[in-house]
């Protein structure tokens, strides 16, 4: 035991140790990390950024931008404590306009958590990537060199954070609850994307489709706060006011008097960085005491442009706080405009009451009925089989089988800048009234067996779809967004792409013609261009084409569907005659396309049900697995060796023909429908041209009951 009566030494602490506890203090949490790598990506003068979370951030934070990037002889001191591209002596302080300023953001991450960065100048031949530790670049590998390594990329700069606190196991521990950490990372991100109107950013989970965060780079502030906070923004008082005599203005947006929450959300914001300031918190509330009901709390987002000579950005380690001159008489004067806005804009209050009205319908659009969990299908495979079936109906009517598979790797997260530019279109001709309605609607039924048409109601009114003309989009954006990500579906038997295509050719009412090449020779030609880039097929769409030109597996859209393989002949001809295969953009979306049609639903055809496809080419099974995290190389095909008898002018029994429609109709509503309502960005065009039209309005047929 130390004696205390015997002063112990001073030591200077080893430099790992000042730099670790010097990290903790600027970087305490995830969230932290975030926002300072969030506002290095604004200073860099980014108009689009993306972030990418796993576990709370603490196994990955990874943020991708496209600014101007770091030069190639910067890399080096980039990690390093106290080096910065925003200021160069103690005066410039004074005239500070970017977030960043004393050069310890990326050097605390450092000796905290592994780092990695890809970067690209406007200037440069290609992009470069090195790895740091403790401030200073390190090998990606053991024995390898720790200088830049170039690489392919695009302008702007990849910053990658793994094991977050590796060498805090305190802190780590401490940390534990990776959702708490998330939704921490999100409050940060959620206040820069409202308050940066002109640039682009989303956040999302790794592995997942959906962004929890994304706003367009066109979008008002008043639309981001729609985006991300609903109809809050139908409830907002636009702010505005410039104060000469204590030189700042003011501008934001305020909840009315009719509007309150649980617990207040205050956006703060003094010359663009996003700070905290409890004087002026607690001004604001105490003037919505007036207001609100007991308990409750407003909304408020407010941006101050405050003279930057009067304002102390060097307070705290996290740069949450700042001081600011005349601090009592701004929160006064702010306060003071609040209080005549809301004056103003509430002389005359509305309240919400509610009106039991029996006149409208309600249902849920959430609810589930009992039959979503039958599938018709195991009926259909206990009636006796019929030795003659046409090529659809073969390959799945009756032996459709699932196979569940554990998942072995995570989703592959696709960076490819032309499929993200396909996926940004779709938000651009986005209708989002369609897709509002296509996301809580309730499934009345199908309108005909033989058409392609639904009912579906909308709060009181009643629609008719089009829904083969939705799927093809449904499924041409499943295309997109599932992009390298595909499960397989496994024909039992290769099918020959080039009897097929023949087969396609010899069905078109066209085709004679003396300028068209023989259809063995279109053929082989199709043939040879798949084969060509079978790789391709394989890696992004899980279509396997065989060396001997057979189509082994198409790709798994949707789980528990497969296509209907009477179109498979026609798909194949179009891919070698629609689908541009010279640019990297044209050849997906084209492709994407087809892939959209192929797999759109029809009704069964009963009037021709014989094939013409003869040598006993295919087997009447096919596999439908979820293997898009399996080796690919994992054969499911069970029943290989079966034939297909060859027989003409066959028919389907009345009873078959029953479970078919069931079949295909318990898709429609507990498939299709339901990934409509889920996945689906409605296109303007679709609305336009008629597909989706109101039949019916509630109100309306009880005025004309009235009448009658």
């Amino acid at each position: 035991m130390t004696d205390k009566t015997i002063p112990r030494p001073i030591r200077r602490l080893d430099e790992t140790v000042v730099n670790r506890i010097a990290a903790g203090e600027i970087i305490n949490r995830p969230a932290n990390a975030l926002k300072e790598l969030l506002e290095n990506s604004l200073d860099a003068g980014a108009s689009n950024i993306q972030i990418t979370i796993k576990d709370g951030g603490l196994k990955l934070l990874q943020i991708l931008d496209n600014g101007h990037g770091i030069r190639r002889e910067d890399m080096a001191i980039v990690c390093e404590r106290f080096t910065t591209s925003k200021l160069k002596n103690f005066e410039d302080l004074s005239n500070i306009n970017t977030y960043g300023f004393r050069g310890e953001a990326l050097a605390s991450i450092s000796h905290v958590a592994h780092v990695t960065i890809t970067t690209k100048t406007a200037d440069s031949n290609c992009a470069y990537r090195a790895c740091y530790s403790d401030g200073k670049l390190v090998p990606a590998k053991p024995g390898a060199s720790a200088e830049p390594k170039a690489c392919a990329g695009n302008t702007g700069t990849q910053i990658t954070v793994e094991d977050l606190f590796y060498n805090v196991p305190t802190r780590r521990k401490a940390l534990r609850n990776p959702s708490d950490e998330y939704n921490r990372i999100l409050d940060v991100v959620n206040r820069y994307a409202i308050h940066n109107s002109g640039v682009s950013i989303t956040c999302k989970k790794q592995g997942s489709n959906q962004s929890e965060v994304n706003t367009l780079s066109t979008a008002p502030i008043l639309d981001n706060i729609r985006q991300i906070y609903g109809s809050t923004a139908s409830e907002l008082l636009e702010l505005s006011k410039s104060f000469r005599k204590l030189e700042f203005e003011v501008h934001g947006y305020i909840s009315n008097a009719n509007y309150n929450l649980k617990k207040m959300i205050f956006l703060l914001f003094i010359n663009h960085r996003a700070v905290e300031n409890a004087s002026l918190k607690k001004t604001i509330e105490s003037i919505y005491t007036t207001y609100l009901p007991k308990n409750t709390h407003p909304f408020v987002y407010l941006s101050l442009e405050i003279s930057p000579q009067n304002v102390d950005v060097n307070v705290h380690p996290t740069k949450r706080e700042v001081r600011f001159l005349n601090e009592d008489e701004v929160v006064t004067a702010i306060g003071d405009t609040i209080q005549e806005r809301l004056a103003s804009a509430n002389n005359s209050r509305a309240f919400l009451t509610q009106v039991l009205n029996y006149k409208l319908v309600r249902t849920d659009s959430q609810a589930q009925t009992l039959d979503s969990f039958w599938n018709p299908d195991n009926a259909f495979n206990k009636q006796p089989k019929d030795n003659s079936r046409n090529l659809s109906n073969s390959l799945i009517n009756n032996n459709v089988r699932s196979s569940n598979l554990k998942r072995k790797r995570e989703r592959f997260d696709v960076r490819l800048t032309s499929i993200l530019t396909l996926r940004k279109r779709l938000k651009e001709v986005e209708h989002k009234g369609l897709t509002e309605l296509l996301a809580n609607h309730t499934f009345v039924g199908c309108v005909d067996d033989s058409l392609t048409l639904a009912l579906v109601q909308h709060q009181t009114k009643l629609y008719m779809i089009n829904y083969n003309v939705l799927s093809e989009e449904l499924f041409y954006q499943l295309a997109l967004f599932e992009f390298h990500n595909f499960g397989f579906i496994h024909l039992s038997v290769p099918a020959p792409i080039r009897e097929l295509t023949i087969f396609a050719l010899e069905s078109c009412d066209h085709y004679e013609s003396e300028d068209l090449k023989p259809k063995e020779e279109i053929s082989q030609i199709i043939v040879d261009q798949l084969i060509a880039r079978k790789e391709m097929l394989l890696e992004y769409f899980s279509i396997t084409i065989t060396e001997n030109g057979e189509l082994a597996t198409l790709p798994l859209m949707l789980k528990g569907y497969a296509p209907n393989l009477d179109k498979l002949p026609t798909f194949l001809l179009r891919l070698g005659t629609e689908v541009d295969w010279e640019t990297e953009i044209g050849c997906f979306e084209t492709l994407s396309r087809e892939l959209g049609l192929f797999y759109a639903p029809e009704p069964p055809n009963f009037s021709n049900i014989s094939t013409s496809i003869d040598d006993n080419q295919f087997d009447n099974s096919m596999d439908i697995c979820d293997t898009s995290n399996v080796n690919k190389d994992n054969s499911l095909s069970s029943s290989k060796g079966k034939s297909l008898e060859k027989e003409t002018n066959s028919t389907f029994t009345e009873q078959q023909k029953k479970a078919e429609i069931a079949r295909y109709k318990w898709q429609i509503e507990h498939l299709i429908f339901p990934t409509l309502k889920s996945q689906f960005i409605a296109p303007k065009s679709i609305a336009e041209n008629g597909h989706v039209l109101q039949i019916a309005n509630l109100p309306d047929l009880y005025r004309i009951f009235e009448r009658c």
